[in-house]
């Protein structure tokens, strides 16, 4: 272990998948420099047999104790155990809760995993990561019509993982490569329905990939030119004016997560809706 770092045990309860939890904790630990937890994760904790395992991990490695549980007793037996090993702990849904109810006025159903729930938004995600598998890299390119965004970009500007990220939220996403000397065809650029996003970064973001991803796959396939500096900087050139030919929104995505690469392109796709449909009317 770095000695620099502090390490400490964190332990993540949750009746659930536990997503909510360690998206959490892992957004405050990254506030903390030279900070690293040791992540303990127990999902679908619903019984006290259950529960039985958790405390005993807690009093062998004693940390800061975050849970999502709804059921009352089960909830109660961590809390108490926690406060007589004097350990923090936290349900981090409560304060939450409390607003909901406050504000609306209603009573909390104890509902475990509703989020998870097999309901019409749940198959229409499916339904857009399936679609977004199917067209990802230019696979498929006859009904590219019938998607709701389609990302364009040079190779490694993250076009795939964040179609992926938006199939996660229903959107039915597809992305189409551009390659140098490779135009892309009419009636993708002749695109109604889906908004069309270009993706980029820079040359020098663009060059560590790919010689990583070179490295990676021993060199096979590939030529000088796909780690060149001027070439990649031809390409980003050749992206750019694409996109302001055929009024497509830009994105730079060097110094973005692929989630805030997301937010901007849904924000950008939920004003684009907007027009269209003010313009139907």
């Amino acid at each position: 272990m770095n000695p620099s770092r502090h390490y400490f045990h964190l332990h993540l309860v949750s009746d659930s998948t536990g997503e909510t939890l360690m998206t959490v904790s892992r957004a405050a630990t990254v506030q903390y420099e030279n900070v690293q937890a040791i992540e303990h994760v127990y999902p679908l904790v619903r019984t006290q047999k259950q529960l039985d395992r958790v405390i005993s991990e807690i009093e062998a490695a004693p940390g800061i104790v975050l849970y999502t549980l709804v059921d009352v007793e089960i909830a109660g037996r961590l809390e108490h155990k926690c406060r007589e090993l004097g350990v923090p702990f936290v349900n981090i849904l409560d304060p939450v809760f409390g607003v909901f109810q406050s504000y609306l006025n209603v009573t909390q159903t104890h509902r475990v995993g509703g989020q998870h729930e097999l309901d019409a938004e749940y198959f229409k995600r499916m339904e857009a990561l399936n679609y977004t598998m199917m067209h990802d890299d230019g696979q498929v390119w006859d009904d590219l019509e019938s998607a709701d965004i389609v990302l364009i970009g040079i190779s490694r500007t993250s076009k795939t993982p964040t179609c992926i990220y938006l199939a996660n939220r229903g959107i039915k996403a597809a992305n189409v490569p551009l390659v140098p000397g490779i135009p892309l065809p009419p009636h993708v650029l002749n695109l109604e329905k889906p908004l069309i996003v270009g993706l980029m970064a820079s040359a020098e973001r663009i060059q560590q990939i790919r010689r990583n991803r070179v490295l990676s796959m021993n060199s096979d396939g590939y030529n000088d030119t796909y780690v060149d500096r001027s070439e990649i900087a031809r390409e980003i050139t050749m992206t750019r004016r694409m996109c302001s030919e055929n009024g497509w929104p830009i994105i730079d995505v060097t110094r973005r997560s692929v989630e805030e690469t997301a937010a901007e392109i849904l924000t950008l796709y939920k004003t684009y809706k907007t027009t269209r449909s003010l313009e139907a009317q």
